[in-house]
Parts: structure tokens; sequence; C-alpha cells
């Protein structure tokens, strides 16, 4: 404080201090010192980051339960999309284990790259998607009977439906894990689309599978259930393309 002007801030200090107030000087040091230090140091919840917290979980919730009714769809026609939903499929397919348990499994090796990658927060929501993906795949047939469904509808209402969800998590700046950050890695670092670059990657992993599809017909529904579900991110996830009206 300048003490020639007492209403007047000393250069040094950045505070001004009303004439007359009474100072208090607080001891820094003190048993309790590290423990209000800690105190201060630990982040603080504001309502901005309230609602976007309450905006990122129904995104998520939101995004995963497409997806994992899209994969019921066409889990109940016997075909295989494309990503390691697909290999988890055919997986599923090979060895009856339970869908759910396998999608969770196989995703993990992805989180490193996720984490070194695309940064601890990414990795973090998609950590969080993954497990409900796998808890809602592993729930819905347990809450919906589905008797009949045709190929061709399973195909393009399942690839359509994963498409939405996977654009939904996205635009929450999260994935599904292994293809998804791979592709998402791609377009941020060489520009490649992510629809068109999973769309090559998802037709590559259906080839490849063919043998546990069992006929030409699965297969080329198969192939239009991934052409579905590309499309959908093609022609929607184009950053700085879609703003808010």
């Amino acid at each position: 404080m300048n003490r020639a002007n007492p209403g007047m801030a000393d250069p040094l200090c950045p505070f001004r201090v009303r004439p007359g107030a009474r100072l208090t000087w607080v001891n820094p040091g003190g048993a309790g010192a590290p423990y209000r230090r800690a105190v201060m140091d630990l982040p603080r919840l504001f309502p901005a980051d309230w609602r976007r917290l309450q905006d990122d979980v129904q995104g998520l919730v939101t995004g995963t339960l497409f997806v994992a009714l899209g994969v019921f769809l066409m889990k109940s026609a016997g075909l295989v999309p494309g990503g390691l939903v697909g290999v988890a499929l055919l997986v599923h397919y090979g060895t009856g284990v339970d869908l759910g348990a396998i999608l969770f499994l196989v995703n993990l090796p992805f989180y490193l790259l996720a984490w070194t990658r695309m940064g601890r927060a990414f990795t973090l929501r998609t950590a969080i998607a993954v497990s409900l993906l796998s808890l809602l795949t592993w729930w819905l047939p347990h809450a919906v009977t589905l008797q009949q469904i045709d190929g061709a509808l399973a195909a393009v209402l399942g690839g359509l439906l994963c498409g939405a969800g996977m654009l939904i998590i996205f635009r929450h700046h999260a994935s599904l894990g292994g293809i998804n950050v791979l592709v998402l890695r791609l377009q941020d670092r060489l520009g490649w689309p992510a629809g068109k670059t999973q769309m090559v990657l998802d037709a590559l992993i259906v080839l490849g599978g063919a043998w546990s599809v069992g006929d030409a017909r699965r297969l080329a529904l198969s192939i239009l259930a991934v052409v579905a579900l590309n499309l959908a991110l093609v022609y929607n996830h184009r950053p700085g393309r879609y703003q808010p009206v």
C-alpha cells in the first residue's frame, strides 16, 4: 500500500485499499497451510461446467443407445457390420461368448492410442461410451424380443441407427474406440474424411469375415449395412459444415 496516500494503490500491488479499512495479515505458513493450498487447488465446477457435463451425459447415453439398437437389429438378422463391433460379432458367432463382454475387451488396446494421441478427456469419454455400449448390448436382448425382421430393413435401419449414434458421440468429443479412434486421428492429422475412411475399413472387415456370414445374400446385406452406416457419417460429419440456425 502507498503509505503517503492510503487511498491509492501501490504500483507494485494490484489491489486498491479503501482509506480506514482494517488490514489483517494472514500467515501463509502454519500447520494447516498445506491442507488449505490443497483445497484451493481442487477443480471448481461452475454452472457452465455442470451444463456441459449434463450435455455430454445425455449425448453419450443417446448415442450409445442408438448404436446398441442398430447392432441388435443387425445381429437379429445375422449380419456383420464393420468396425470393432463387426469384429466382436464375428467372435461372438464363432465362440458364443457374450457380445457385450467381447466389445469391452477388444477395445482395451485402443485406449492407449486414444490417451497418447487424442488426450485424456477424449479417452475418458470414449471409455464411458464403450462401457455403456457393452452394457446396452447385453441388456437389449433381455428387454426386447424380436421374432422376425427383414434382412434389408435390418441392414439399412441398423446401419443408419449406428451412424446417427456415432455422429452424436463424435460431436461430444468421444468415440466408440477401435476403428473410431483411428479414423478420427487420421482425419485430424491427414484430413482424410472420417466417413469415407471408415467405410473402406468396414468393408474390408466384412469381406474378411465373409466365411462366417454364411451365404452371398447375408454378405451383401452386411455390406449394405456398412454403406448405410457410413453414408450417415459422410453426409453429416463434416467439421464446419453444419452450424445452428
